[in-house]
């Protein structure tokens, strides 16, 4: 599996000989409005261009709706006969925008040999988690392939431990900006994220994301390695990565 985080959530994979596209936030720097009043969004540019980044995708995932996750940047961009997943609910507002092959991820499918299965999620806890509106995370499976856990914009609670213990992932993606909404957390934070590497198993491997791209994040990259390693998690078992980085995982022999 070779992965490019590009910015904020939205990841390209190569798995299971597909190209597949996370969600897609392809904005301009400042081209949105703030979330807090600190900076207009999102607070980065993205590392490559939106012809790189579409060149070779053939499936689009998208957890939800929120703006930093598809915006109409990349609805604008995105060819519209790309087959995309989505959770329940939003597949409506997807084929409005024009796309012809939209999929909501009910529980699980199979796409070209590839497992996809839908992870619950919580945006937030007590009211804000209302406000926030549902929210997927996904696991992927194929032949030769590392198993994935990506959770989404969720926080660390019951399911998504229950998810890593039942399943094993071999790689798991956390959002971990510490978000903020109405002084409730609605992302996971350093605590959190590293309750998520205490719940994986041994082999895996952590890789930190949605990071310093919105102006409600709380926990920076620095602030997260720092709050690691005084809890004893390796630079190997969490990666933190910066935008435009390129990774690569193999399926581990366990």
């Amino acid at each position: 599996m070779r992965v490019q985080l590009i910015r904020n959530a939205t990841l390209k994979m190569n798995y299971g000989g597909a190209t597949i596209l996370v969600d897609p936030y392809f904005a301009a720097r400042h081209s949105l409005p703030s979330f807090t009043g600190r900076s207009p969004n999102p607070m980065t540019e993205l590392p490559v261009t939106t012809d790189e980044i579409v060149d070779g995708v053939e499936l689009v995932i998208v957890s939800h709706l929120h703006t930093d996750h598809f915006d109409a940047a990349a609805m604008e961009r995105l060819a519209k006969d790309l087959p995309v997943i989505c959770q329940p609910g939003d597949e409506e507002t997807i084929s409005k925008a024009g796309f012809r092959d939209v999929t909501p991820l009910e529980s699980e499918l199979k796409w070209r040999g590839i497992k996809i299965t839908r992870r619950e999620g919580n945006h937030g806890t007590g009211a804000v988690l209302e406000k926030m509106g549902n929210v997927m995370g996904f696991s992927l499976e194929a032949e030769g392939e590392p198993s994935v856990y990506w959770t989404g914009d969720t926080v660390f609670y019951p399911p998504v431990e229950q998810t890593i213990r039942e399943t094993r992932p071999d790689v798991v993606f956390t959002h971990s900006c510490g978000a903020v909404w109405d002084n409730t957390l609605i992302v996971m934070d350093g605590a959190q994220t590293v309750a998520t590497c205490e719940a994986a198993p041994g082999h895996a491997t952590v890789v930190a994301v949605h990071m310093e791209a919105l102006d409600h994040a709380s926990v920076d990259r620095a602030a997260l390695r720092a709050f690691a390693d005084a809890k004893g998690v390796a630079a190997e078992r969490l990666l933190i990565p910066a935008d435009g980085a390129v990774m690569e995982f193999s399926k581990p022999r366990v």
